[in-house]
């Protein structure tokens, strides 16, 4: 063959053997194989390209094709690509003639056709999708030579990640839409909710308000209704202490009983109102239990004999942390009880010390409770046995105040109680050092036989006429000299330059004024630090400074005999 194509080479140069350019033969030759080889190269590559490569004519007949262009179109072999008639193109494109036409047009006005998609059409009548780069070929008019890549798959993957994202956008939509309702639902629930809120604050005011204003009108109903059943009792205990005869005696007994229950009753429901209201409050010191216990023993000794019972009490030299009156309510109210339940026997004060905690205990022989009442001793309105005949029935309120009085001190309650045996209330308070001076509840009375309030000159003042006649028979029983006025004025007048004894004022009086106002007036009056007792049915004490700096101590109304006594007797002693 390279024989053959030097003979051709040298015909075609108008050489002979005999030629004078026969020196120029050598590089002819060597020209002729680098060509050669660059054909056999680009042969190699047209034969193991991986795309198709395809020669044609614009007329749609196909002229060449690599192996990679005849798989593409699913033909065994050029021969059987090339056998195909001259409308092959047309059936190659799957737009036809229209598409062949519009590749050319493009085609002719650029010179090349690059990066062009289109879809071909298989030997079996599939479609696939294609991406071309054709050239017009400048050596031969008519003639194209194209480079064909298979993006089927790829056109695939696009359409799926088209579709996903689509569908991706159709999800987020409906999420949004979604978010969108559930937002719309929760803003109305959230609106809901502060309708709720409001109406709950609303009820709540309304509520509180309906509270304070129970509580403003127990306190003035108490108040106005205590100043008649202790002008009432005052007197009927000036009955009692009088010779009468047994119907008589039994009848003012009977009224005795009815009025102190009607006093307590309100006195309870004032309490109960006023600690759920958070009006109390605990003033917490040293409590001497000494004096404590003879207060107890100063106020029920009597009403234990008169109910054949003893009362006893281990007189201790121990202090406790606690508010002394508080502690004082809670303890009378835990010796009453055993009184009225008691029917025979005797009733004990104890004290027990554990480390630093003191446990005030009142044991006693009464009817007792049984497990099922022991839950239920602490609630509203709850009582248990009968009492004895002669004494007075609770209103079932007292434990109740009991237990939420132990909380303000954060004192622990405890009760022990067999049916038949007896029971025992305690309170346990954290144990106290002794100072120098403690101030008592209510001190306790002088020995009654010695009577100190005979002939002592005594100043009532009260804008209540009926009190001051039941104060004046009773003070007079006691065969005190009984002075009384409504007014500072009055007073003045009433004494005649003279100075009484002891003033017990009224804490409310007319016109604004007050017993304490009345108190230091007569004071200044007289020049002399005369001492007092005020009397009231106010648990607020809004006056509490003021009667400090006079050192005037409280007695609330109802007014018992027993202690009213015992605080004149012993204000007296004590100037």
């Amino acid at each position: 063959m390279a024989k053959h194509s030097e003979q051709l080479l040298t015909g075609l140069l108008g050489l002979s053997e005999q030629s004078s350019r026969k020196s120029h033969y050598p590089e002819l030759l060597e020209q002729l194989k680098q060509l050669e080889r660059e054909r056999n190269r680009y042969k190699w590559l047209f034969e193991h390209a991986n795309y198709g490569v395809f020669q044609a004519f614009a007329g749609g007949g196909f002229r060449a094709a690599n192996p990679a262009m005849l798989a593409l179109l699913g033909y065994d072999s050029v021969d059987q690509l090339l056998a195909e008639d001259d409308q092959i193109g047309e059936r190659v494109f799957v737009g036809g003639r229209s598409e062949l036409d519009r590749i050319n047009s493009m085609l002719m006005s650029r010179g090349s056709l690059l990066g062009y998609e289109t879809r071909m059409r298989t030997r079996d009548g599939a479609d696939i999708d294609v991406l071309i780069n054709i050239f017009l070929n400048t050596d031969e008019r008519g003639l194209v030579e194209g480079f064909v890549a298979n993006i089927t798959e790829r056109k695939r993957a696009q359409l799926r990640l088209l579709q996903l994202n689509q569908e991706l956008e159709q999800r987020v939509n409906e999420r949004t839409a979604a978010l969108h309702d559930s937002n719309l639902h929760l803003q109305q629930q959230v609106r809901q909710r502060e309708q709720v809120e409001q109406a709950l604050r609303e009820a709540r005011d309304a509520a509180e308000a309906a509270n304070r204003s129970k509580d403003k009108y127990l306190a003035a109903a108490s108040h106005d209704l205590l100043q008649p059943l202790n002008a009432a009792r005052l007197l009927i205990s000036t009955l009692q202490e009088r010779p009468l005869l047994g119907e008589d005696r039994h009848l003012v007994q009977r009224a005795h009983l009815a009025l102190e229950g009607a006093e307590d009753l309100l006195k309870d429901l004032l309490d109960i109102a006023r600690l759920d209201q958070d009006a109390v409050t605990a003033e917490i010191g040293t409590c001497s239990l000494a004096a404590l216990y003879e207060s107890l023993l100063s106020e029920f000794e009597p009403v234990a004999r008169q109910s054949g019972l003893r009362l006893d009490a281990f007189i201790s030299r121990l202090h406790v942390r606690a508010d002394c009156h508080l502690l004082m309510r809670i303890m009378r109210n835990f010796v009453s009880n055993a009184c009225r339940y008691t029917r025979q026997g005797r009733i004990l004060l104890g004290v027990r010390k554990e480390g630093q905690r003191v446990r005030l205990e009142v044991w006693d022989t009464g009817v007792g409770l049984s497990p099922e009442q022991l839950g239920a001793a602490f609630q509203e309105f709850r009582q248990f046995g009968k009492v004895q005949n002669g004494v007075r029935k609770g209103v079932g309120l007292g434990l109740a105040i009991v237990e939420r009085i132990a909380g303000l001190m954060e004192a622990r309650i405890q009760v022990r109680s067999r049916p038949g045996r007896g029971s025992c209330f305690s309170v346990e308070l954290p144990l106290a050092q002794a100072p120098q001076q403690v101030a008592s509840p209510v001190a306790a009375v002088s020995s009654p036989a010695l009577n100190p309030l005979q002939g002592r000159r005594i100043l009532v003042v009260d804008n209540e006429p009926d009190i001051l006649l039941s104060m004046a028979a009773l003070l007079g029983q006691w065969e005190c000299e009984v002075v009384v006025a409504a007014t500072l004025d009055e007073a003045i007048l009433a004494l005649d330059a003279l100075p009484p004894d002891i003033i017990l004022a009224d804490l409310h009086l007319d016109d604004g004024c007050n017993g304490l106002e009345v108190v230091a007036g007569l004071r200044r009056y007289f020049a002399a630090e005369i001492p007092a007792v005020l009397v009231t049915a106010d648990q607020a004490d809004e006056q509490a400074q003021l009667r400090q700096q006079l050192k005037v101590p409280v007695l609330n109304k109802s007014v018992r005999p027993s202690k009213l006594r015992a605080i004149l007797s012993q204000r007296l002693s004590s100037f």
